[in-house]
């Protein structure tokens, strides 16, 4: 069979015995020639290698986007078995058969009825046979063939990222790569230049250039200043056919942006400024702004200010504003117009981040002279001192001069000035104020005893504008004087037993004085002359404490206890134990019977207390929990320890030893003369405290023995 085609640019016929079937021998256009196979036919029983009559074909090539009236003839298919009597029959199939491509069966003119695009599909895979039309048998082996889509340039190329935006660094060096642009085009790059694209700059110069074969932009002059011109927009096209008459093309824009770099140093738009400041201004307010502009952006225009010079560098400071880089100037000192009228500073503004790169259009900083003009304020009286202290005796006449403050008009008017006292309405008014002099007197007489310190409020204003006040604290001592004779310190009830020894001390006595220390301490004592002299009683008067001490000794009963040494010493006696624990009309024993204000109050019984004795009712109910023996040891201890007490042992007597005692009632030393069976030596387990009082005992008991 042969297959020709009149769409090749070389046609070639070929004879073959057979052509193997394979789409790759098809689509590179090469031919194989291989030995020669039969195909088993329906019907027959075996198989002949013999030679016989194949295929004879070449590639099909169909135009892409044909255009014309008529379909366009693609080739035709021709098998040596034809005799040109109509009786082979040929049959097309495949991709696009019977739709695309359509075959005159009895012929084998193979046409193409629509215009086809390679961009879609580069080729198409069919099969050709010949049978017989009588018999429907095939009269060669199915072979399989390619008709391939031929490129035309009908792709422009195109820029699938445009448009780009971009940006270089001011002041770069000229060939700076700026970017990197790409075309793509849909034909055929194998076949002809179709799809081979050069690039060209339609819009951008003299700033840039491309690169026609790598589409790289680059700057195409030395220092492009951003602050001359910023914004560029590049225009870039890329053509096929190598750039050649008659190709297709495609652009793209690329917007540039020059970024900023720090090549502009702070500039003061004027070299001197003035700025106006009332003297009333306030320490650490803002006074004024200054600012120094910088063409530069962002970082690269961020500075600080600094004064560097002026007789204003201790009054004012200034510091920057980030956000709108202003030099804030702010107070200091006070101000005073009256003393300096006027100040000048020189004020620096410098870049804090520099490019060194750039240095040689430095230096990076700017100077400028600012001159403030303090304006006159009427300001409030100031008086001469901060506070004052002033002093007056107690007792002193009403309208005695306490003292006097001072205040003054600053202002160069120098008005007259007036005083007044700030009362609140619940102050006591002890003094008064000359509204001319400013002279304190008193309005009362004072006590010191009742209030020794007094802290008023004078304010002074102007006679011109009583609305600008001024107000200073006065702190006035009331000084004592002796005006309150001295005080015993309590009221004493002085118990002395009726064997006290001659010179024995029996009390010391003090006293007080309201008075301060000046007028108060180093009494003298002595017995009232007035009164009888008991000549029993002494008193030594050592200007600080008196003690009163016994003179002769008085007559005394006999001693109940019989022994050859009184080891009672000062024992405070009682003729009768009176009524009992339910005697209440005798003396009160509500401390004994409750340790707890025992140990509140800690008195002695030759001491008379100075506190009420806590009623016996109230105390009665804690005598079930009381230790007896263990609160006696407690008052030992507490009597052994007690720094008050005079310089002379005393022997503490307790009258109620706690409930359900062995021994009874020890309330008094005469319980001794009864006649009892009471065994005390077990006084002498009671410890070294108790060991006088077990001995004591212990001879009543042996002298009742005997």
């Amino acid at each position: 069979m042969k297959i020709t085609s009149t769409s090749c640019i070389c046609p070639v016929l070929v004879c073959l015995c057979f052509v193997q079937r394979c789409y790759g021998t098809a689509h590179h256009s090469s031919i194989k020639v291989t030995r020669n196979q039969t195909k088993h036919i329906e019907g027959e029983t075996e198989v002949h290698h013999r030679p016989k009559r194949g295929w004879v074909w070449n590639q099909f090539f169909v135009l892409e986007e044909h255009m014309g009236p008529d379909p366009q003839y693609v080739g035709k298919l021709h098998s040596n078995s034809d005799k040109g009597d109509g009786s082979v029959k040929y049959i097309l199939t495949g991709e696009g058969a019977g739709t695309i491509f359509i075959i005159d069966d009895t012929t084998g003119d193979i046409h193409s009825t629509k215009s086809l695009d390679r961009e879609q599909k580069t080729h198409y895979v069919l099969h050709a046979q010949a049978i017989d039309r009588r018999t429907n048998k095939p009269l060669e082996p199915e072979s399989e063939f390619i008709i391939k889509v031929q490129d035309i340039n009908d792709n422009a190329p195109k820029f699938t990222d445009g448009p780009y935006i971009v940006t270089v660094p001011e002041m770069s060096d000229m060939g700076t790569s700026v970017l990197q642009v790409t075309a793509t085009d849909a034909d055929d790059p194998t076949y002809g230049n179709s799809a081979r694209v050069v690039y060209s700059i339609l819009q951008g110069q003299p700033y840039f250039s491309v690169d026609p074969k790598t589409g790289v932009i680059r700057t195409a002059l030395h220092n492009m200043d951003r602050e001359a011109r910023e914004h560029y927009s590049v225009v870039i096209q890329a053509k096929d056919m190598a750039g050649q008459v008659g190709g297709l093309s495609g652009s793209t824009t690329v917007n540039i942006t020059l970024t900023d770099v720090n090549d502009n140093p702070p500039r003061f738009p004027q070299k001197h400024y003035q700025l106006y400041v009332p003297e009333s201004a306030q320490v650490g307010s803002a006074v004024g702004k200054i600012k120094a502009n910088d063409a530069d952006t962002g970082s690269n225009a961020d500075m600080t200010y600094s004064i560097i010079n002026g007789d204003g560098i201790g009054i004012f400071s200034i510091s920057t504003d980030k956000e709108t880089r202003e030099g804030i100037l702010s107070l200091k000192k006070p101000l005073n117009y009256e003393k300096k009228k006027s100040y000048t500073l020189t004020i620096e503004g410098a870049n804090t981040h520099l490019d060194f790169r750039f240095s040689h259009l430095g230096p990076f900083k700017d100077a400028t002279m600012l001159k403030i003009i303090v304006g006159d304020v009427d300001e409030p009286p100031l008086f001469s001192m901060p506070s004052y202290v002033m002093e007056v005796y107690e007792n002193a006449k009403i309208g005695t001069v306490v003292g006097t403050v001072l205040a003054q008009d600053p202002d160069s008017a120098n008005s007259l000035v007036r005083y007044f006292i700030d009362y609140n309405a619940e102050d006591d008014r002890c003094f008064n104020i000359d509204a001319n002099t400013g002279t304190i007197r008193t309005t009362k007489v004072l006590d010191r005893e009742e209030t020794p310190w007094y802290n008023i409020t004078v304010a002074a204003s102007e006679n011109d504008n009583p609305g600008l006040l001024s107000h200073v604290t006065v702190g006035i001592r009331v000084l004592d004087v002796n005006d309150n004779p001295p005080e015993l310190a309590r009221e004493y009830d002085i118990v002395v037993c009726e064997n006290s020894k001659p010179g024995q001390v029996i009390h010391t006595i003090s006293a007080t004085d309201k008075d301060d220390f000046a007028n108060g301490p180093r009494f003298n004592f002595f017995l009232d002359e007035r009164l009888s002299i008991n000549p029993n009683f002494t008193l030594k008067d050592n200007e600080a404490i008196v003690v009163l001490f016994i003179t002769l000794r008085r007559s005394k009963k006999e001693p109940l206890i019989i022994s050859e040494e009184d080891v009672r010493e000062n024992v405070v006696t009682y003729d009768d134990e009176g009524g009992g624990e339910e005697d209440t009309e005798a003396f009160d024993i509500t401390a004994l019977r409750n340790p707890s204000a025992a140990e509140e109050l800690k008195y002695r019984r030759d001491i008379r207390p100075e506190v009420k004795l806590t009623p016996r009712h109230q105390t009665l109910s804690t005598l079930e929990s009381i230790d007896v023996q263990e609160f006696i040891k407690q008052k030992l201890a507490e009597a052994d320890l007690d720094p008050s007490v005079p310089p002379y042992d005393s022997l503490q007597t307790y009258a109620y030893e706690g409930q359900r005692s062995e021994a009874g009632s020890i309330s008094s030393l005469d319980s001794a003369t009864t006649q009892s069976d009471q065994d005390y030596h077990y006084l002498g387990d009671w410890g070294p405290e108790f060991k006088k009082l077990a001995e004591l005992y212990g001879e009543i008991e042996s002298e009742r023995t005997t």
